[in-house]
């Protein structure tokens, strides 16, 4: 049986160029660390279910909220491009007690990749990249980067942002309370409710967005480690394809698809999600083998 779940804190870490990112904190510090990792243009919220999950498992959990996003800085320069995402990431890699397992999702995954793809070393003990490969396919991130430029002006309610996410997500079922919402939204001076991001995320600094995924491929071709693939079967980013050319890149590579999930594999289904990377660490970052 699962440990019961200790008191979940918040800390504050400094990134790449000194930005400050914000994280909720849980489990022993000795235990193996696992750091979660969201998508672009949501916060550390996102993983509510699976970071008590996890630490519940008895790993040490930090999930962070990425520059830009949520409680973390805002970057002064504009600069969310993957490779200083990923520069934030091994920052807060840094200060923990081992390698940790690194859990992301879409951005965050791809952060991720590159991070262990491009370092010296390895850096990270295990990899999860959650509904991400580097051959993404183009109608799903043309879909996605719609929805997020087309409600930079806000909400007049949080109704309204509400209605937006069912028509983005139309098979998910809708919460019975918008009270959720407000973790990744904030009201402004004039009444509207706006994403709880820096719309350069997407816009990027010429306009023309900051998330590139040229260097994944190559990336990919080094990563080592123990890496599972967690997919929506329903997603329009990753399709067979995709996830062939990825595990041609990394022979080791475990796949677990699910089958009632789209892109936002964790939201839709994420008693399957926490299923599935909970089995994965216990046998490839087990508990035993992580302290110290």
């Amino acid at each position: 049986m699962p440990k019961l779940a200790s008191s979940i804190s918040t800390q504050r870490y400094k990134g790449s160029r000194g930005i400050t990112l914000v994280a909720d904190v849980g489990g022993d510090p000795a235990s193996p660390p696992v750091l979660l990792l969201h998508g672009g243009g949501q916060t550390r919220h996102s993983w509510s279910g699976a970071m008590h999950n996890l630490v519940a498992r008895g790993y040490f959990v930090v999930n962070l909220d990425a520059r830009g996003h949520g409680d973390s800085e805002w970057a002064s320069d504009g600069d969310y491009t993957l490779s200083t995402l990923a520069q934030d990431i091994a920052c807060v890699m840094s200060t923990l007690s081992a390698r940790p397992a690194l859990v992301g999702a879409s951005m965050g995954g791809a952060a991720s990749l590159l991070l262990v793809g491009t370092s010296s070393e390895d850096t990270a003990a295990a990899l999860v990249l959650v509904d991400i490969v580097p051959l993404i396919e183009a109608s799903g991130a043309s879909r996605i980067r719609a929805f997020m430029t087309d409600h930079l002006g806000g909400f007049a309610t949080l109704q309204d942002a509400a209605l937006a996410i069912a028509a983005y997500s139309p098979e998910r079922s809708r919460p019975t309370s918008e009270v959720g919402l407000q973790k990744n939204l904030r009201r402004r001076a004039d009444g509207r409710f706006y994403w709880h991001w820096d719309p350069r995320v997407v816009l990027g600094r010429g306009g023309s967005g900051s998330l590139t995924l040229d260097q994944l491929p190559q990336a990919a071709e080094t990563v080592r480690i123990p890496t599972l693939l967690v997919r929506g079967l329903k997603s329009d980013v990753v399709s067979d394809a995709g996830v062939a050319d990825l595990k041609r890149r990394i022979p080791q590579l475990e796949v677990f698809n699910v089958a009632e999930a789209g892109h936002m594999v964790a939201g839709d289904r994420n008693d399957l999600f926490n299923q599935a990377v909970g089995r994965f660490l216990e046998v490839r970052f087990p508990i035993a083998n992580g302290r110290g």
